[in-house]
């Protein structure tokens, strides 16, 4: 049986196709302290989006500020944080990750934490009611490392942020919100790389409350998962001795065909891979450590009755690789190759970056710091950063659009 991705689906709605929290045309709102400050598993969770659904529309306004609690911070007291930095956005969606520096990196203490939960609850009060219709989703609080050093007193203090964690579990039952962990699996994959490789494993939250760009990448997993992302960037299987495609999913092959003693074909996938540095020796220990391929970045090739023993597999006279044909029988995951397709993601993915460097100056060197003044000066400026962001994220789409790509395979 043959599956086809047809054109006229591209037209539905996400979740006609997938279950996946994010829609078309969705505004999402990243809200949070330093750890959403640092732009980092937001910035990877808007490239997967931008990637995997490339005629959705979905945008992303990074809100996060240095310091922040459930009452506010440097940023301003907390009203001031959400009708600033929230609400002129008319998001469709709001995360919220808020908890780290609420419980004062201590022992459990029963005011801090009744605080903490008035304070949450009344800025999920806020939102639903300046902002009818605007799904929320509570982030529990990503881990602070008591893994890779022995914590500062007994039970640690990621076991308090647990506690928080708890609540906000409670808090979206209540509320009917939605719910993503930051915390659980984020733990169990830093244990796994310390058992690996303990003094790499420090590294990944080196100061022990934020994580560098590898842990970042796994709390971009569990956010995505917990929004049940799809694992899949297309699925080619291809019979070499008929010609024939056996079965294709978010693709469509065309012109399969010989090629000397090979098989070429044409391939038009419908997302791109997520892109992912897998130079760096810290995001290969934490990809080593989870499960992050296989939930995110599968994109099988399988290519069978092939007769030659071993194969060089190009991509636009691209070299991407030799395979023995029970390899390629079997399937190779292209997303962990340097594909044309990789280097197309991490162009969108410098473009995530950019645009969100302009916004977060446009926001925190001028809206924020010259909020008294009203000069035509300052209004242009502010004007002129947006039209630029406006084009960025314009340029991130074009950038994100399904090609065309000539695969061969040629035997070695």
């Amino acid at each position: 049986m043959r599956f086809f991705l047809l054109a006229g689906l591209l037209s539905l709605p996400l979740h006609a196709q997938t279950p996946f929290a994010l829609k078309p045309n969705d505004r999402v709102v990243f809200f949070g302290d330093s750890i959403t400050d640092q732009r980092l598993y937001t910035t990877f969770a808007e490239t997967y989006v931008a990637t995997r659904y490339p005629q959705a529309k979905i945008s992303f306004i990074h809100s996060g500020w240095g310091g922040d609690t459930v009452n506010g911070g440097g940023g301003g007291p907390i009203d001031v944080r959400l009708w600033r930095d929230v609400i002129p956005y008319n998001p469709t969606l709001v995360t919220i990750m808020l908890g780290m520096n609420d419980a004062r990196y201590r022992a459990f203490d029963p005011a801090l934490f009744d605080e903490y939960t008035k304070g949450y609850k009344h800025i999920v009060a806020v939102i639903k009611k300046q902002l009818p219709g605007t799904r929320i989703t509570l982030i529990q609080p990503s881990p602070y490392d008591d893994v890779t050093r022995a914590p500062l007193f007994a039970g640690g203090y990621n076991q308090v942020l647990r506690r928080y964690s708890d609540f906000l579990k409670e808090l979206a039952a209540t509320e009917n919100l939605e719910l993503a962990d930051l915390n659980t699996p984020v733990v169990a994959e830093l244990t796994k790389a310390f058992q690996a490789d303990a003094t790499a494993a420090a590294r990944l939250i080196p100061d022990r409350v934020h994580p560098g760009p590898a842990g970042h990448l796994l709390m971009a997993k569990a956010l995505l998962l917990d929004w049940k992302a799809p694992a899949i960037v297309s699925s080619v299987t291809i019979d070499a001795k008929r010609k024939v495609v056996l079965e294709e999913t978010n693709t469509h092959v065309s012109e399969v065909r010989s090629a000397g003693h090979g098989i070429s074909w044409t391939q038009l996938d419908e997302a791109l891979p997520m892109p992912v540095n897998t130079s760096d020796p810290l995001t290969a220990l934490a990809l080593k450590s989870s499960n992050f391929t296989e939930a995110l970045n599968r994109q099988p090739l399988k290519v069978q009755g092939l007769s030659a023993a071993s194969y060089t597999l190009q991509i636009e006279d691209q070299r991407i690789g030799s395979f023995d044909a029970a390899q390629l029988a079997s399937g190779i995951n292209l997303a962990e190759l340097p594909t044309p397709m990789a280097e197309q993601a991490a162009l969108v993915h410098t473009l995530t970056l950019h645009h969100t460097g302009i916004h977060n100056a446009r926001w925190r060197q001028l809206q924020v710091p010259l909020q008294k003044h009203s000069s035509p000066e300052l209004l242009d400026a502010l004007k002129a950063l947006d039209v630029l962001e406006t084009a960025l994220v314009a340029d991130q789409r074009a950038a994100a659009q399904p090609k065309a790509r000539h695969f061969a395979l040629i035997p070695n």
